[in-house]
């Protein structure tokens, strides 16, 4: 799996970003918001049970990571039309404001080593990616396990500080300071 000062490979994928058939399919490529910190979270399957609690609670906190200059990108490896059907089917889908990317030949969970070794599906992996393309943060949880999207927020307001932040530190707090 790809860490922490690794650069994000390079992708083009189909994406979901509306449930309006005129308008629902775009290409986002890795360079799509060039100069912008990006939080990209890969989910194992669409139509699950786990997943679209994780999917709602980063829209949620869209327009906070927004106001944080960060892009939300979702991701699994189920095709653009599948993830079109799940967001017009699925209520709390419906409004979804960020793109879910389509990675059908699973190239950029492959070569973000995000596989799951059996099911040939995304891990639960969330990667928080620098303006300069540089990985600052990488988690992945088991396939049964939600993550926490308010966390994924605090480390995007810990990195943008770069000063040292303890424990627990929330935006707003003092950050340490070396004697």
């Amino acid at each position: 799996m790809l860490t922490v000062g690794d650069k994000l490979p390079a992708f083009n994928l189909k994406a979901v970003v509306s449930t309006d058939m005129k308008q629902a399919f775009t290409d986002i490529t890795d360079q799509s918001y060039k100069g912008k910190w990006l939080v990209l979270f890969a989910w194992p399957k669409d139509f699950t049970f786990v997943c679209p609690t994780e999917i709602v609670a980063f829209g949620k906190l869209n327009e906070e990571f927004k106001d944080r200059d960060a892009q939300i990108l979702g991701l699994s490896t189920d095709s653009e039309f599948v993830h079109h059907a799940w967001r017009v089917h699925h209520e709390d889908l419906k409004d979804l404001p960020f793109p879910m990317l389509a990675d059908v030949k699973r190239e950029l969970s492959s070569a973000l080593g995000i596989l799951h070794k059996e099911e040939g599906v995304c891990l639960r992996a969330t990667f928080v990616v620098d303006p300069e393309g540089i990985i600052r943060h990488a988690s992945v949880y088991d396939l049964s396990v939600g993550r926490n999207p308010q966390e994924i927020l605090r480390t995007v307001d810990a990195l943008q500080t770069d000063e040292l932040c303890p424990c627990n530190w929330q935006n707003g707090q003092d950050t340490l300071k070396v004697a």
